[in-house]
C-alpha cells in the first residue's frame, strides 16, 4: 500500500466500502482509497488493484475509466477563471484532450464515492457527457459529510469552485450538473441529503433563467431552510475574476429566506367563497367509510386504531392496494415488518392469496406473482428500516417520498415504535412532539397520511381483543393523537368468537370534515384469500 500512495497525499475521510460492505474500513485519500477490510486499492483517477495481505505488489490492474468510457486529464490552475490549483485538486477538476480538442473535465461521483461520469466542456462552450449520468450526485457532493450548518448550491461547476475558493475550500458548496433548466430535477433527487443541512442557499445566475430556477427549487426544499442569494453580477465566477470575491461572501450572508407563494388578502377571496364547498377527495373502496368521511383528502392526517391482532396492518394493505390500483402513488412505512413482508402483503391483496404462507407460496408460480407485481411496482415506495427510528429521520424520509418520489398518500404503521427507541423515556411528550411534526408536515407537503396507533387496555373485564368498543379515550400515550388528527377510525373484532371472529366493525370516532361519526362498515375477513370485504351492518 505504501508504494501506491504518495508521501504527501492527505487523508480525507473514512467511508463505507462498496466491495465488502463494511461501514468505515474504506480510507479515502486525495488521489486514492484503500479498504483495510478487503484490501482493495483504488485510484480516484480511475485505476484499481488488489493488494495482497503479504504486502507484495498488486497482482492485477484494471482501468475503470476505460470501462466507463471516461478520459484522463491533469489537475491544473485555471488562470482565466482565477481558480487556483488547490481548488481544482479539491474538486478533482481536470483539463485534458477529447477527440483532439482541449477541454475541461468535471468529474462526477455516485453516492458510494465512485467516479461514474464526466462533464466535458470545450472552448466554444459546448458540452458533452461521458459515463453513467443516471448515478451522479451533485457536483462536489462527495466532498462533504452529511448535514451541517449550511450548503451553497450553484448553477455550474466553475461557480461552485469559485464560491468554495473564497471560503478557503472549507465549507460545503455543490453545483447542479446541467444548469438552471434541470436544477429542480437534480435537487429533487438529492433532497434527502440536502434536508440534513440547517440552511440551503441557492446561488444561481443573476438572470431570468436563474431566478426562475431558484424559486422552483426553493419550493421543493424544506420549509424555513431555503434561502435565495442575489449576486451583483451574472454569476459567482464573474465576481471572482473581477477581484470581488468578498461580494460572494456578502451575497451568502444577505441571502433571503424563501417565503412560498400563497398569502391571500381578503379582497381576493371572492372566488374561494363562491367555489363548490366539497374538497377534492379519493374514494375509499368501502362504501360505509365514504358515506361517513367523504373519501381521502390531501392535507389530512387519519388515525387508524384497534387492539393488538385485530387487523390494522391488513386494513393498511387493503387501502394502499386500492390507491395503487387507481394509479395513486403511496409511501409505505411499516416499522414492525420487513419490506419483503410489506410487498408480499400488498401483492397478496391483488392475488387474493396469502403468499407469505409457505404452502400458498408453493402453489403460486413466480410468473403469477411477478405479473401482479408489475401492476403495482411503479406506484409504491417503501422505507427499509426495522424497529424504532428518530422522529427527525422519519420526517425526512416522508418529505423525500412526497417531494422527491411524488407519493401522494403515506402509511405509517405504527407511531408507538417511532418513539420507543428515543433517549427521552417520556412516551406522552414524545408522541405529542411527533404528532405535532406530522401534522405540520402533512399541511406543508399537502399529502394524505394514515397513522396506525395502539390502544390502551380499557377498564372492565374485557379488552379490545374481545371486541370491546373503541373510544378516543382508549388511544395510548397522548391526547394529541386525537386532537391533531382529521379523522380517527377504530376497528373492533372479537378474536375469540367462533361465529363472529372474522367480522370487524369499522367505527368513525372523529370526523373533522363533516362531524359525522359512528359505525361505518362491517368488514369480513376471508381466511382463504386474506381479503377484507364489506358486509352489511344493521344498526
Amino acid at each position: 500500500m505504501k508504494n501506491q500512495i504518495r508521501a504527501d497525499e492527505k487523508f480525507v475521510r473514512h467511508a463505507p466500502c462498496n466491495n465488502c460492505n463494511s461501514q468505515n474500513n474504506l480510507a479515502i485519500y486525495e488521489f486514492h482509497s484503500y479498504c483495510f477490510g478487503c484490501l482493495q486499492w483504488t485510484s480516484l483517477a480511475g485505476f484499481k488493484s488488489v493488494v495482497p495481505a503479504n504486502g507484495e505488489q498488486p497482482i492485477q490492474k484494471i482501468q475503470r475509466k476505460e470501462m466507463l468510457d471516461l478520459i484522463e486529464g491533469s489537475v491544473n490552475a485555471l488562470p482565466k477563471r482565477q481558480i487556483n490549483s488547490e481548488t481544482c485538486k479539491k474538486f478533482n477538476y481536470e483539463t485534458g484532450i477529447y477527440n483532439g480538442r482541449n477541454c475541461h473535465i468535471s468529474n462526477y461521483y455516485d453516492k458510494q464515492y465512485s467516479l461514474v461520469a464526466q462533464h466535458i466542456r470545450f472552448a466554444d462552450k459546448s458540452f458533452k457527457w461521458l459515463g453513467d449520468t443516471d448515478k451522479i450526485s451533485l457536483f462536489g457532493q462527495n466532498l462533504w459529510r452529511d448535514g451541517g450548518k449550511q450548503v451553497v448550491i450553484t448553477e455550474g461547476e466553475i461557480d461552485c469552485m469559485s464560491v468554495s475558493q473564497v471560503q478557503g475550500n472549507k465549507y460545503p458548496v455543490v453545483s447542479v450538473p446541467s444548469g438552471a433548466s434541470s436544477a429542480k430535477k437534480y435537487i429533487k433527487r438529492e433532497l434527502e441529503w440536502l434536508s440534513k443541512f440547517e440552511k440551503i442557499i441557492l446561488m444561481f445566475d443573476n438572470d431570468e433563467a436563474g431566478t426562475k430556477a431558484s424559486v422552483e427549487c426553493a419550493n421543493i426544499l424544506p420549509v424555513k431552510k431555503a434561502y435565495i442569494s442575489k449576486l451583483p453580477m451574472k454569476d459567482a465566477n464573474d465576481l471572482l475574476v473581477s477581484n470581488l470575491g468578498a461580494k460572494i461572501i456578502d451575497s451568502m450572508w444577505e441571502a433571503k429566506a424563501f417565503s412560498p407563494a400563497g398569502i391571500i388578502e381578503g379582497v381576493d377571496t371572492k372566488d374561494l367563497l363562491l367555489k363548490d364547498a366539497y374538497a377534492e377527495s379519493i374514494p375509499y373502496q368501502w362504501n360505509g367509510l365514504n358515506s361517513k368521511l367523504n373519501g381521502i383528502r390531501l392535507g389530512e392526517l387519519n388515525l387508524l386504531c384497534a387492539g393488538s391482532g385485530t387487523g390494522k396492518s391488513q386494513v393498511c394493505r387493503e387501502i394502499a392496494h386500492h390507491l395503487i390500483s387507481n394509479k395513486h402513488k403511496v409511501g409505505y412505512i411499516a416499522l414492525e415488518e420487513s419490506v419483503k413482508r410489506s410487498i408480499r402483503g400488498i401483492v397478496s391483496v391483488g392475488l387474493n392469496k396469502l403468499i407469505h404462507i409457505p404452502e400458498v407460496r408453493k402453489e403460486t408460480s413466480d410468473e403469477e406473482i411477478v405479473t401482479e407485481w408489475e401492476k403495482i411496482k411503479d406506484y409504491v415506495t417503501f422505507y427499509d428500516h426495522f424497529g424504532s427510528t428518530s422522529s427527525d429521520d422519519l420526517l425526512n424520509k416522508i418529505r423525500y417520498m412526497v417531494k422527491g418520489l411524488d407519493c401522494k398518500v403515506i402509511f405509517l404503521d405504527h407511531i408507538s415504535i417511532v418513539v420507543s427507541g428515543q433517549a427521552d423515556g417520556d412516551e406522552r411528550r414524545l408522541i405529542d412532539n411527533t404528532m405535532t411534526s406530522l401534522r405540520q408536515l402533512v399541511e406543508e407537503l399537502n399529502c394524505a397520511l394514515f397513522v396506525v396507533s395502539h390502544l390502551k387496555r380499557p377498564e372492565g373485564k374485557f379488552g379490545h381483543e374481545e371486541g370491546t368498543q373503541t373510544s378516543l379515550s382508549h388511544l395510548r400515550g397522548s391526547h394529541s393523537l386525537a386532537q391533531l388528527s382529521d379523522a380517527v377510525i377504530g376497528f373492533e373484532r372479537d378474536q375469540q368468537s367462533v361465529d363472529e371472529g372474522n367480522m370487524m366493525i369499522c367505527r368513525v370516532l372523529k370526523n373533522r370534515f363533516s362531524g359525522e361519526t359512528g359505525i361505518a362498515s362491517t368488514l369480513i375477513y376471508n381466511k382463504e384469500t386474506g381479503r377484507l370485504s364489506e358486509g352489511d351492518f344493521d344498526e
